[in-house]
């Protein structure tokens, strides 16, 4: 998707079962799309960002909750 967002007064959250670790995709839902990052690039505005659709991210996670296969390791 190529759309430029502003990220800037995004509001970020990661899963609850990453027990407050670095090491998770976060998530931000802006501007009518979704922005995500790893969290370990926290504070650099380099990191890169990918951002979907919230359509693809409802169908993506819809996916994976339903246990499709070739979307997991």
């Amino acid at each position: 998707m190529k759309k430029k967002v502003d990220l800037t007064n995004a509001s970020w959250a990661k899963s609850e079962m990453s027990n407050g670790g670095d090491n998770c995709l976060e998530v931000a839902f802006v501007d009518g799309v979704v922005a995500l990052r790893d969290s370990v690039d926290v504070g650099d505005p380099d990191a890169p960002v990918l951002i979907v659709s919230r359509k693809d991210y409802e169908l993506f996670t819809m996916s994976v909750r339903a246990g499709q296969q070739n979307l997991l390791p």
